[in-house]
């Protein structure tokens, strides 16, 4: 009878292990890259119209990408300055802002962060960073500029 029930004991604990919800494995990030994006005028005085700063990293799943990033509206550029996320080239996303810290010199009113996390449904193999800001010049004839950088997922 002992045995019987230490049998039992020893399939439920088996299935039990069995049946338990597995946890996934958490991907790492890697070493954070740093952004550094500034849009000036190109045409009359030079203006700073949008200054891009902060960091992007990758996780080692090729899946998702942090960022935490600083838009700067430069003091020349109206209205403000926006930027926008591709990725691998067909996807886009638009970082929400988290908050706004204190402008430093040549820039308008505050910084304003984004800070989060994308996962992609696919390989992440790139991102491409496009940063626009524009003016007036000359008198009411408006003007705009974007740039852009990509970074590389180190990974694949």
């Amino acid at each position: 009878m002992r045995r019987i029930a230490a049998s039992v004991t020893i399939v439920f604990a088996t299935l039990a292990a069995m049946l338990s919800p597995v946890t996934p494995a958490h991907a790492a990030y890697g070493p954070d890259q740093p952004v550094y994006i500034a849009v000036t005028s190109n045409a009359g005085p030079p203006l700073l119209l949008a200054q891009l700063t902060g960091t992007v990293a990758f996780d080692d799943g090729n899946t998702k990408f942090k960022y935490s990033l600083q838009l700067c509206w430069g003091s020349g550029s109206y209205p403000k300055p926006n930027f926008y996320v591709s990725v691998n080239g067909s996807t886009v996303i638009y970082p929400s802002q988290t908050g706004t810290a204190t402008a430093p010199p040549g820039c308008q009113l505050y910084l304003y962060l984004h800070d989060g996390e994308y996962t992609h449904y696919t390989t992440v193999t790139n991102i491409t960073v496009y940063v626009t800001g524009g003016w007036f010049y000359p008198g009411q004839t408006y003007n705009s500029r974007t740039k852009s950088v990509t970074y590389d997922n180190p990974y694949n």
